[in-house]
């Protein structure tokens, strides 16, 4: 009985700490192009932003990986043979490529509060969907262990990663378009 609520905890902290970093990038690419805004509303928005991205990390993102760790932990505590598994080792490495992500992000965030970041919103766009790809790979490895059919698996990864580049290229075109309408619209 341990070991399921240990599971259910576990699974509950990667829904928290994905929903926090999610959010948080959302809210790098807002506060990046703040900086396209005329003051005095581009101070106003990132020192909103700021204080939207230091709690949503401090409160939701860090405390959403602890607990995915610390009951990832319990249960291999009381299960020791799981780490005979070779997808659990897979898994354990793309959880260290999400810890890092989770890391980075913090220092994008202390770059972006000193203006001493240089990634656009754009840039912020592609970076999300880092978590997305590793968000498939790790329930994917959780959910299939030993069976994951790695032909299919890598052709869905690859047809992912098309499909994201596409969406943001799109998207970007897309406001690219509607911005030059709007100067078009108001210089007539």
């Amino acid at each position: 009985m341990p070991y399921l609520w240990m599971k259910a905890f576990h699974i509950i902290g990667v829904v928290v700490w994905f929903a926090g970093l999610f959010y948080l990038v959302r809210l790098f690419v807002y506060h990046a192009e703040a900086s396209l805004e005329p003051e005095p509303a581009q101070t106003i928005l990132k020192k909103q932003y700021q204080l939207m991205e230091k709690r949503l990390f401090k409160i939701i993102a860090v405390p959403g990986m602890w607990v995915t760790v610390v009951m990832a932990g319990g249960m291999l505590t009381l299960e020791p043979s799981l780490l005979k598994s070779g997808w659990l080792h897979l898994k354990l490495a793309f959880v260290l490529l999400l810890i890092g992500y989770h890391h980075f992000s913090k220092r994008l965030m202390r770059k972006l509060e000193n203006n001493t970041c240089t990634w656009t919103g754009q840039n912020f766009r592609a970076f999300n969907e880092a978590p997305t790809l590793l968000l498939v790979v790790i329930v994917l490895l959780a959910v299939f262990k030993g069976t994951l059919p790695l032909d299919w698996t890598t052709a869905l990864i690859i047809a992912l990663i098309v499909s994201m580049v596409a969406s943001i290229q799109l998207y970007a075109k897309k406001r690219k378009r509607d911005q030059e309408n709007l100067v078009e619209a108001v210089s007539q």
